[in-house]
């Protein structure tokens, strides 16, 4: 078990955009896709270029916002990069606190990780990208099926997830995305975030925002 793990940054003070609440967002570097469009392509950088942080170094670090915390019952986000590749730290920086904590994650990653994620987390903010196979393997270089396994582990909490459907431009359109939330619907979730992609081509590469 890694005594410290990287942390590519810390953001305080986020109201309405990671969980109900303040929250601070905590981000790890490492992804398993490949996304054509990545949000946040620091993620993968070398991880020396990071600070690291034990779960008490993080929670010295946070625990200035408890206040905040406590009074709108918000919390820790951890996002990345994919934190669930973090979940040891994750679970152990749980048992330093009472906070909400929320999970920011593509799910592509074992279920076992995914099941010991169940016991420390309030909220699960799940980026789906799309439910057909072939689109998500186009767009991230990887298959789905760890995603769809997870999402039938998570099935059962609907209620503590958020799932995040975007339009992504090039690779699915709105019938897509109009598949993909029937599908999850019949799985039984029931709370879906639907975005678009906003891309463009600066200095030949294409940066992305949401």
């Amino acid at each position: 078990m890694e005594e410290k793990v990287p942390i590519m940054a810390v953001s305080r003070h986020r109201i309405g955009i990671d969980g109900a609440g303040v929250h601070t967002l905590v981000c790890f570097p490492r992804c398993p896709l490949s996304c054509r469009f990545c949000l946040n392509p620091e993620t993968t950088w070398p991880e020396d270029e990071f600070p690291r942080f034990s779960p008490e170094e993080l929670w010295e670090k946070v625990k200035v916002d408890d206040l905040y915390f406590r009074a709108t019952e918000g919390g820790i986000t951890f996002g990345g990069g994919e934190p669930a590749l973090r979940a040891d730290f994750i679970v152990r920086f749980r048992a330093l606190c009472d906070w909400t904590i929320d999970l920011e994650t593509a799910l592509n990653v074992p279920s076992a990780t995914v099941k010991k994620l169940m016991e420390v987390t309030d909220h699960f903010l799940i980026d789906i990208k799309d439910m057909d196979p072939e689109v998500y393997r186009s767009y991230t270089g990887k298959d789905n099926a760890p995603v769809l396994e997870n999402l039938r582990l998570l099935a059962g909490r609907a209620d503590d997830c958020t799932l995040r459907l975007p339009l992504i431009p090039g690779y699915n359109t709105e019938a897509h995305r109009d598949r993909s939330e029937a599908a999850l619907r019949e799985m039984g979730f029931t709370r879906f975030d639907r975005f678009n992609y906003k891309t463009d081509i600066r200095n030949g590469k294409r940066k992305t925002q949401m």
